[in-house]
């Protein structure tokens, strides 16, 4: 049996730094949810884990620091699970939102926000042929991802095979610190989902 359980970071801050929005790293509140859910492992040892893997972003590091004692292995970082690389920062959220609600919904998959940087096509592709990668890699184990919530997003697109070039009437909006888990029997043909945004321990 494989397992991929994705597990979103804790609450982060995101403030201005040397004239860009930077994450700086868990807040307070994302230190406590973290936490929480090492406190229920600990307690539940619901997840028995073969390989541990964070994305580098350093909210996520953060979580994956304070989750690694429970999870008994070491942390393998893997860039190909950061949050949708779109922009440099330079841009206030307001500014963000304001100029996504101008897209028609049928050209956002395609959409650029700056020179260099990934469309939401791009970045689901990137994240799909990565979790193909460790699925390969790990077969038969149990594999926890610590990441974000467009990884989580862009995890139903692979396992449901849906089509990165028109968007999703569906919104996938994974809580911090939540568990989503898929597992496959070895010779079974397809993915179930066993959970999704289980955060209880919050």
């Amino acid at each position: 049996m494989t397992h991929i359980y994705l597990i979103r970071h804790g609450d982060n801050i995101e403030a201005l730094k040397d004239g860009k929005y930077q994450d700086l790293g868990l807040s307070e509140d994302g230190i406590r949810q973290t936490e929480r859910l090492r406190d229920r492992l600990a307690r539940t040892g619901e997840i028995k884990v073969d390989v541990l893997i964070s994305s580098p972003l350093q909210r996520a590091q953060e979580s994956a620091r304070i989750l690694a004692p429970v999870l008994g292995q070491p942390i393998v970082l893997d860039q190909d699970f950061e949050e949708w690389r779109c922009e440099d920062g330079s841009m206030t959220p307001e500014e963000f939102t304001a100029r996504w609600k101008q897209v028609p919904d049928e050209q956002k998959p395609f959409y650029r926000w700056q020179d260099g940087y990934e469309t939401g096509q791009e970045f689901s592709l990137r994240v799909q042929s990565a979790l193909k990668r460790i699925i390969e890699e790990h077969a038969g184990k149990t594999v926890v991802l610590i990441s974000h919530g467009g990884i989580v997003g862009a995890a139903f697109t692979y396992f449901f095979g849906l089509n990165t070039a028109t968007l999703s009437p569906v919104s996938i909006a994974a809580r911090n610190t939540s568990i989503t888990h898929w597992h496959k029997a070895e010779h079974a043909s397809k993915w179930a989902l066993e959970r999704y945004n289980d955060y209880q321990h919050l």
